[in-house]
């Protein structure tokens, strides 16, 4: 497929290598946005990061081997990216080391996989709680509710919701255990 100046556009839709490219691109855009935003802790800044990185993955599309780990390639890139970042912001005093920079990369990557893991084990455990402590739990960790201001919202003594949280708090610690342990177990 050739756009209007000959140039070769891709991935092409019309290739199982292609519609595989743009699935995996799609699939890994959260986790790669993660992996940033790790090392570079501004939201904005890691969304910046993010958009150049997504431009060099596109145009090195072409260079990526099916059937080897896309993350591992997107997060080369979006190293490369990073300490490039890092370079044009230049040396502020609260700025960490390249070499730091690269050993937390190193360390996030090795641990990606734990972590969507866990991610995936929490989504899960938290579809098996009860609404109410389903909502209870959202409503504390989602925006800024501290368990006081929550439980006046609810109308409730403060020490009753700080009990609640407990609760669900350690049948949701129960349940990713036994989620991580079911799913080691079923890939040895």
């Amino acid at each position: 497929m050739t756009s209007s100046t000959d140039q070769p556009v891709f991935p092409d839709t019309d290739t199982d290598e292609g519609r595989e490219f743009i699935a995996l691109f799609t699939k890994n855009q959260r986790r790669i946005y993660l992996y940033i935003l790790s090392m570079i802790p501004h939201p904005l800044e890691a969304e910046e990061i993010l958009q150049n990185t997504n431009l060099i993955i596109w145009k090195k599309a072409q260079q990526f081997e099916a059937g080897t780990n896309f993350f591992a390639w997107s997060c080369q890139i979006a190293h490369y990216e990073i300490l490039k970042f890092r370079k044009k912001r230049g040396r502020d005093k609260h700025q960490f080391s390249d070499e730091f920079v690269s050993q937390v990369a190193d360390a996030v990557q090795e641990n990606q996989d734990i972590f969507e893991l866990r991610r995936n084990a929490l989504t899960f455990c938290l579809s098996k709680l009860r609404k109410k402590d389903r909502e209870l739990i959202q409503r504390r960790y989602q925006g800024s509710n501290q368990g006081k201001e929550l439980a006046d919202e609810l109308g409730r003594p403060a020490n009753s919701v700080y009990q609640s949280l407990g609760r669900v708090r350690r049948t949701l610690f129960e349940c990713i255990n036994r989620y991580i342990a079911a799913e080691s177990y079923s890939h040895e």
